[in-house]
């Protein structure tokens, strides 16, 4: 699972899914994420060290979109808090839970959670779901 979680209300931006972590995952999600969004701040895209994150695409990819890459230290995946605990949120609440056979479950699964955790899950440092909290603004 690839995404984008935007920091501002915690919402899931853009995802994809592939069986196996590419470069081109990546960008597909980047090109997702900024056909989807209205953009009219400066952009951060946060991220760990894979390699995906230090190719020539990835910076190239970026700077076409005027997005400033920043990432996580070496070996600390404190720097990437908010995208590991979106993992960990799914983990628990829905991949441990259902325990998916095949991909296409898997996906179907993601798309799901995806749906409540933007439109339906409630945040506890906002009260409210994250999508609820971007159109009141």
């Amino acid at each position: 699972l690839s995404m984008i979680r935007d920091l501002y209300d915690n919402s899931i931006v853009a995802y994809k899914t592939a069986s196996r972590q590419t470069v081109n995952l990546i960008l597909d999600t980047i090109r997702l994420a900024m056909k989807k969004e209205k953009v009219a701040a400066e952009l951060q895209l946060h991220s760990d060290q894979g390699f995906q994150y230090t190719s020539q695409a990835y910076f190239k990819l970026t700077q076409s979109y005027g997005i400033t890459p920043s990432m996580s230290r070496k070996g600390n995946p404190y720097d990437n808090a908010m995208a590991e605990n979106f993992f960990s949120i799914l983990k628990t609440e829905c991949i441990y839970r259902h325990k998916p056979k095949t991909f296409q479950e898997a996906n179907e699964l993601i798309d799901r959670y995806i749906y409540f955790y933007n439109h339906e899950r409630i945040q506890t440092k906002t009260g409210v779901a994250p999508l609820s909290l971007r159109h009141s603004a």
